[in-house]
Formats: C-alpha cells, sequence, structure tokens
C-alpha cells in the first residue's frame, strides 16, 4: 500500500490546477506554471481544494507510479507557490565565484576560471562576506532542475576528505581524513 500516494494534496487559494486530456496536469502559481504529463492508468482528480492521486490495480507498477505521480504533483504545487532553494559553500584559499550577465564564475583552484550558464528557470545569487566562506543560492520553481544545478556545480570541485577544501552543500556534513603521519 502507497501511504505516500494515499495523501490528499492540498492546494492553496492563490493555485489553480487544470487537469487537461491525455492526463496532463498544468500548476499554475504566483511563481510560474509548471505541467506534467501522468501515466494514463493513474487518475488524477481535483475536488474541494484536494487533489487525489488513485490507482486502478494492486500491480506493483501501478503502487510505484502511484506514490510517484502524487509526490510531483506536490512538488509542482509547492514550487508554483512557494519555490525551491539550494545552498552551496565554497571553501578554500583562492576559491571565488561572481555573478556577470547572468553566468557564473568559479575559480576553484584550477588554472582557468569555470563558467556555468544556468538554464532557463532558474537563478543564481552569489553572497560574498568579508572572513566567511562564499555561499552560491540556486532559487526556482522546479524541484528536480534546482537540485540538478546544485549537484552539477557541486561536482566541479567536490569537497575532499582532508582539508575539506570544495564546493559543498550547506550545513553538509563532510567526513574527515587524518593525514600521513611522519615515519619514526
Amino acid at each position: 500500500m502507497s501511504r505516500i500516494g494515499l495523501l490528499p494534496i492540498t492546494v492553496a487559494e492563490k493555485v489553480s490546477i487544470d487537469i487537461g486530456k491525455n492526463n496532463v496536469v498544468t500548476v499554475k502559481g504566483p511563481k510560474g506554471e509548471l505541467s506534467l504529463q501522468v501515466d494514463p492508468d493513474i487518475k488524477v482528480a481535483l475536488a474541494d481544494g484536494e487533489l487525489t492521486v488513485s490507482r486502478p490495480t494492486e500491480q506493483k507498477r501501478h503502487k510505484s507510479m502511484h506514490g510517484l505521480y502524487r509526490s510531483l504533483i506536490d512538488n509542482m504545487v509547492t514550487g508554483v507557490s512557494e519555490g525551491f532553494r539550494r545552498q552551496l559553500e565554497i571553501i578554500g584559499v583562492g576559491f571565488r565565484a561572481s555573478i556577470s550577465n547572468g553566468v557564473l564564475e568559479l575559480a576553484l583552484g584550477f588554472s582557468h576560471p569555470i563558467y556555468f550558464v544556468p538554464p532557463e528557470g532558474v537563478s543564481i545569487s552569489v553572497e560574498e562576506a568579508r572572513g566567511k566562506n562564499t555561499i552560491i543560492t540556486i532559487d526556482g520553481i522546479d524541484k528536480q532542475l534546482v537540485g540538478q544545478v546544485a549537484a552539477k556545480i557541486r561536482s566541479l570541485r567536490p569537497p575532499e576528505p582532508y582539508k575539506g577544501k570544495g564546493v559543498r552543500y550547506v550545513n553538509e556534513y563532510v567526513r574527515r581524513k587524518a593525514g600521513k603521519t611522519a615515519a619514526r
């Protein structure tokens, strides 16, 4: 039994949902508009400000899609009303980040700067304060896209275990290792 799939999705007043033909769910809100093609076997119904997702049978395929589509639609409702945010922290001497003309420029200890152009629907901002680590903030309405952009930027220089230098999520725990010890 899918516990997540059975939960109804509460729709805020400022969000409107349209269930079109071919099971296309379109969610509009103050921050934007998202749409999703739902599998034809899964039924989506809107009643009294609550959206419910139901499955036709107890087959494993239907059970897994039931919870999946409920979560995807819930993320769409949250995204168009509140949005999603991921924050990255750059740790290391000489590691810098800046935004110019909508392009993120990163200096991560390589012989060249790295330029990252954010995809449509994602905005990136950089906070630099003297004596503190640089914070990169990624905002958007699509949870998957925001997470993918954050993971891509982090993969450019993941934190290393000896000194902890690199790009990491804010409040991410990096397991540290002891370095070499001198031979006696």
